[in-house]
């Protein structure tokens, strides 16, 4: 779905949002989903999993650190997740946290053409 609306319903032009941008709100969620993750929630420390839609970014973080990530096997059409990797460990989650981010590292997506359905995922913790 995040594929999709990356795709549709941003484009350029006057009507290029498919709404009111809120002061930037809807363009930064643009930037993070390309990137392959979201903040979920403001006001909490949980970035969800999405699709990335780059094969490689660098975030260079204000600690001086740099954040990568890398999306493997990446094409239009490989828009699933069949792994994910944190600093070399796969993650058995589909989140990351703020935390994580700003530690420094890389993430690594392996994209396919399906889903891995097989798979069971830890939930965002509940505050």
């Amino acid at each position: 779905m995040v594929r999709y609306i990356l795709k549709h319903l941003y484009r350029t032009g006057p009507d290029g949002l498919c709404g009111n941008d809120d002061c930037g709100q809807m363009s930064a969620w643009y930037v993070f989903s390309a990137m392959g993750f979201y903040p979920v929630c403001p006001g909490t420390p949980y970035y969800v999993i999405g699709s990335p839609s780059l094969d490689r970014v660098k975030i260079h973080l204000d600690n001086g650190k740099i954040f990568e990530i890398i999306a493997k096997n990446y094409s239009p059409e490989n828009i699933y997740i069949s792994q994910v990797f944190l600093n070399g460990k796969e993650l058995n989650r589909l989140w990351i946290t703020h935390d994580e981010i700003m530690k420094g590292g890389k993430m690594v997506f392996e994209m396919s053409k399906t889903p891995n359905v097989s798979k069971k995922f830890e939930p965002i913790p509940s505050n």
